[in-house]
């Protein structure tokens, strides 16, 4: 059985800085491709970033480019997320996602196994 937990999920200010971690169990992690989407209320669910499983170098969305960064540890069955300089607009909850065969890394409709969530809130 496959089961994705995300952690580190939070309250913090403006300016301020997590880190997300999403462990894995029930699958060969370092198979898969991994990535962090986010909702907003009222929103659809976007993109965060990504990471194929040549991990050489992860793919990011506009909006967080420069300010967070995603990385994986086969060896832990870890994926994180590490969130600086955040703004209000971060505000949702960030969901890890994982599949063996991604297309467009991108799109989440690729990805067969989801997290429950974190909330992360960024207050002004």
């Amino acid at each position: 059985q496959v089961q994705l937990v995300e952690s580190g999920g939070g309250l913090v200010q403006a300016g301020g800085s997590l880190r997300l971690s999403c462990a894995a169990s029930g699958l060969t992690f370092s198979l898969y491709v991994w990535a962090w989407f986010r909702q907003a209320p009222g929103k659809e669910r976007e993109f965060v970033a990504g990471i194929r499983r040549s991990s050489i170098s992860p793919s990011y969305a506009d909006s967080v480019k420069g300010r967070f960064t995603l990385s994986r540890d086969n060896a832990k069955n870890t994926v994180d997320l590490e969130m600086n300089s955040l703004k209000p607009d971060d505000t949702a909850v960030y969901y890890c996602a994982a599949n063996r065969a991604i297309a467009t890394i991108s799109r989440d409709r690729e990805y067969d196994y989801w997290g429950q969530g974190t909330q992360v809130t960024v207050s002004s």
